[in-house]
């Protein structure tokens, strides 16, 4: 655990820990959010960053009788596991009423635990000095003069689950018809490099390994600017879809007023519109006045808007161990 800079006159207060992503979400996280919130409250904030989502749940687990975590920011799917396990508790808007200015859909995001805090989409990117004219669909990663220059995120990781179901809603309609995804995704797959990129794509990209990859919108946005548009990012014409990330108070935690205060602030609209104009991630309280440059650089610009498919998460979690064993037995095989 690494603990956050917090100004001396927030000493005397409690310390929130705070488990959740680490890089470039930490860096603009703490900078956005945490610090504001340590000078107004007097609260302390321990950043606590393990990994994956899945690593997360693992710790909850792991701590579930003596908890050492406060909040946990984690993806929609895993967030509704902790929730069913009783890991995480539920909030209500009688608790905390600025959950009545959080988005229908973000309310619900995990699984009647804590809300979605950020709206996040599925893009794909490319090296804008080697690729020209520029891509618009997923699909053109299956060009054969691509072979071995393309990053595709395989499930377990939630952007193969993402990917999977935009293929299959763009050739029959229906998201869930995995039937309508495979044949794309195995063109595609006979180009990949790897279905693990490390550390990213965008850094795969930048070393000249790979010429496109598939990414998160937010990380991507912040990639292009720092490489002054090296990395292009595209919303395919396929579409996309929302990956949200919940937060949730741990069930036991020892600080949990301060952890619910924190919780109220990261769900404020002044706290939304500072991370999603530093990092672009879609704010969840309806009520931030986004900047319109950072807005168009979200799925929520009206651009985009209508390309985002509305998935079922709850649905997902019923099909994504099926997803994933149909990816290891025909989608990854076809790069051999």
């Amino acid at each position: 655990m690494t603990a956050t800079a917090w100004p001396a006159a927030a000493q005397s207060g409690a310390q929130v820990t705070l488990m959740t992503y680490s890089g470039i979400f930490q860096e603009q996280y703490t900078a956005g959010v945490i610090e504001p919130f340590q000078a107004a409250s007097g609260h302390r904030v321990q950043y606590f960053a393990p990994g994956t989502s899945a690593q997360m749940l693992g710790t909850l687990r792991a701590q579930k009788a003596d908890p050492q975590v406060d909040v946990v920011i984690m993806d929609t799917t895993t967030a509704a596991l902790a929730c069913a396990e009783g890991l995480v508790e539920k909030i209500t808007p009688a608790e905390m009423p600025v959950l009545n200015q959080i988005d229908a859909q973000a309310r619900t995001a995990g699984g009647g635990c804590g809300p979605g805090v950020t709206f996040d989409h599925l893009v794909m990117i490319y090296d804008t000095k080697a690729i020209n004219p520029a891509p618009t669909r997923f699909m053109d990663m299956a060009n054969p003069a691509l072979r071995g220059r393309v990053s595709v995120s395989a499930p377990p990781n939630i952007q193969g689950l993402v990917l999977t179901a935009i293929l299959a809603h763009a050739n029959g309609g229906d998201w869930r018809n995995l039937r309508n995804a495979i044949p794309g995704l195995k063109e595609i797959a006979a180009n990949a490099q790897t279905f693990d990129p490390k550390p990213d794509g965008a850094t795969m990209i930048l070393n000249d390994q790979i010429a496109f990859a598939t990414g998160w919108n937010a990380r991507s946005q912040l990639y292009s600017l720092q490489s002054q548009g090296r990395i292009g990012v595209v919303l395919p014409q396929e579409g996309t879809a929302f990956q949200i990330n919940t937060i949730n108070i741990v069930a036991g935690s020892r600080n949990a007023a301060a952890a619910r205060a924190f919780m109220a602030h990261a769900l404020s609209a002044e706290a939304q519109k500072a991370f999603t104009e530093r990092l672009f991630y879609g704010p969840t309280n309806t009520t931030a006045q986004i900047s319109p440059e950072a807005r168009a650089r979200t799925a929520q610009s009206a651009e985009f808007n209508a390309r985002v498919i509305p998935l079922d998460w709850v649905e997902m979690q019923r099909v994504r161990e099926n997803w994933n064993q149909r990816w290891r037995r025909e989608v990854i095989t076809a790069q051999q």
